[in-house]
């Protein structure tokens, strides 16, 4: 059912060619707005481009680290509304490189917040995706949005970092932002098989047994990409029409699990209960368990998940399945090596 409030909007996604980015840009062409996008590169196998979607949209080539660049997509677009998605969104990668997360994730947003400032005239609405892991280390579950902000590990860090600069420009220059903190999303189109659950699918679709890096007692949040995709745009929807501005939410299914039910419920997806996991327990610096109430979301945005993590993975599952016999040998290689 189309949203007659996107129609003819002028909308830039940074990180457009991501999971979340993919969704969300098919969401607002169908729902008739006009999308720009700010993107690096294009990853051949990505569902931007396999589908088609990069020739439905204006994109920008650069990255967030320029601010010419920033300043230069949303000028050239005159965009009313900007959904800031682009993150370097790897917690082992961000241990591995702060220097390269801290300059996505913390320059690359308040370079999106100051051309936006610049543009006032026409930016009407910034929705910054930010992340349950900005609460950090909580004594008590789950997160609610006037809990602090306090992470430590590097990509914690970042998020809490970004998220705090998102509020700063509000207070400061009453900037129309709004963060989204969302738990853990999955869904058809993650091609990054260190995560948990397209690496599993991975491994069941090769006979392999599935690799768990933690004890398997870590708990999350998981929600589909479709819900998330929901939850942005009703966020900026809401900022649009002068609601929300300078506040933060959290979107989430309400439905934590840990790590092994969660390898459990793939396995009973894809009928392959027999090949037991491996646990590896080499987990670092990760916090035990997070996960979000969404009460606010649900009173304040009407924002409901629509998805439970079992229909959501059921969904998960025949994505890759088809994908594989859609692209052929070659992407089926390289989906799978």
């Amino acid at each position: 059912m189309q949203n007659s409030f996107w129609q003819g909007k002028k909308v830039l996604v940074t990180g457009a060619t991501g999971l979340v980015g993919s969704w969300l840009t098919k969401e607002l062409l169908a729902n008739g707005a006009k999308v720009t996008a700010l993107t690096r590169d294009l990853s051949p196998h990505s569902e931007f481009v396999l589908t088609g979607l990069y020739k439905q949209t204006h994109i920008v080539r650069g990255g967030l680290e320029s601010y010419e660049t920033v300043e230069r997509a949303i000028s050239q677009s005159e965009s009313s509304i900007i959904i800031h998605l682009a993150a370097q969104a790897i917690v082992s990668m961000a241990k591995r490189s702060p220097l390269l997360t801290f300059e996505s994730n913390i320059r690359g947003t308040y370079h999106v917040l100051e051309a936006a400032r610049i543009h006032a005239d026409c930016v009407k609405a910034v929705v910054f995706a930010s992340s349950d892991k900005a609460y950090g280390s909580a004594p008590t579950l789950p997160y609610r949005e006037d809990m602090p902000l306090s992470g430590e590990q590097p990509y914690e860090v970042s998020k809490s970092c970004a998220d705090l600069i998102c509020q700063s420009y509000f207070k400061s220059y009453c900037l129309p932002v709004a963060v989204a903190r969302c738990g853990n999303i999955y869904g058809g189109g993650d091609l990054n098989f260190s995560r948990i659950i397209p690496g599993t699918i991975r491994s069941l679709l090769l006979g392999q047994r599935p690799a768990i890096r933690s004890d398997g007692t870590f708990i999350r949040d998981y929600i589909y990409v479709k819900d998330a995709v929901k939850a942005y745009l009703a966020l900026a929807e809401s900022v649009y029409l002068g609601r929300c501005a300078g506040e933060a939410f959290n979107f989430s299914p309400e439905q934590p699990v840990s790590v092994v039910e969660l390898v459990s419920l793939i396995q009973e997806t894809m009928s392959n209960k027999h090949l037991k996991p491996i646990i590896e327990n080499v987990a670092a610096g990760e916090i035990h368990s997070q996960y979000l109430d969404s009460g606010k979301a649900h009173k304040q945005l009407k924002w409901q998940s629509a998805f439970s993590l079992e229909e959501g993975l059921k969904e998960t599952v025949a994505w890759y399945e088809e994908f594989l016999n859609y692209t052929g040998e070659t992407a089926k290689a390289a989906v799978l090596r």
